[in-house]
């Protein structure tokens, strides 16, 4: 019997037309951009990440991270540390700073989405979250690129 994969498509192409808080106003409100918040979400997540880390976990080439991070840097989002593992490559960490905006930037998400939930039940928004979470893990076992999760 075949899985009805096509309503999914079709939900998961709308889903990634929508987004909470567009960039010309994310710009305007001076938030933090779409892949910065993501890049500085997986640093948080996972800890000092070097630039090969990064690449392999976003699957980009190293010269779109070194302007990421070099644009990130520039802002006083990250900064440059010896591995505290004590390998040859240099890592980036959150700063304060990057700490406070990306905690700010996560709850303006939250805000945001709580106005989308807002006609849900809190069962449903957690019914709806363990769902989202196994489509990503598998897609992440797919992709052998799992994000790190608390």
């Amino acid at each position: 019997m075949n899985k009805p994969s096509h309503l999914v498509e079709f939900e998961h192409m709308v889903l990634g037309r929508h987004q909470l808080g567009n960039e010309k106003r994310r710009r305007q409100d001076n938030r933090l951009e779409r892949s910065a918040y993501i890049m500085l979400s997986r640093i948080q997540a996972q800890g000092p990440m070097s630039i090969g880390q990064l690449s392999e976990a976003f699957l980009l080439d190293a010269s779109t991270l070194n302007r990421q991070t070099a644009s990130a840097m520039r802002t006083g989002l990250l900064e440059r540390i010896p591995d505290p593992d004590g390998g040859m490559a240099r890592k980036f960490r959150l700063t304060e700073e990057g700490e406070r905006q990306l905690d700010e930037e996560r709850e303006t998400h939250v805000q945001e989405l709580d106005k989308v939930f807002e006609d849900w039940s809190a069962d449903d928004v957690e019914t709806f979250a363990r769902y989202l979470q196994r489509f990503n893990t598998s897609i992440e076992r797919l992709s052998g690129q799992p994000w790190p999760r608390s």
